[in-house]
């Protein structure tokens, strides 16, 4: 991960809590990322440009649930695999 995946922008908190929430925060998130990246061997970048695409959505009519999802790239399931994600198949 670079800093050019960031996309940061200045940040005004004003309560100290409000300051140590947000860091918490980024330092989770940059835990997971790294995680993501260590467990599939790609970068974060080209994990969020393969999944972002991929929609699941579960539809209620009339008390019948309907599940439609996009149909799963090799790309995509071997990311999934590597994290351990079921993939519904």
């Amino acid at each position: 991960m670079s800093r050019h995946d960031l996309r940061a922008r200045p940040i005004f908190h004003h309560t100290r809590e409000a300051t140590w929430a947000h860091l918490t925060v980024v330092m989770a998130a940059l835990a997971v990322a790294r995680y993501i990246q260590d467990a599939t061997g790609i970068s974060v970048k080209r994990v969020i440009r393969i999944l972002k695409p991929l929609q699941d959505v579960t539809i209620n009519l009339n008390g019948h649930h309907l599940a439609a999802a996009d149909p799963l790239t090799p790309e995509a399931e071997d990311i999934l695999t590597a994290l351990n994600t079921p993939t519904g198949h």
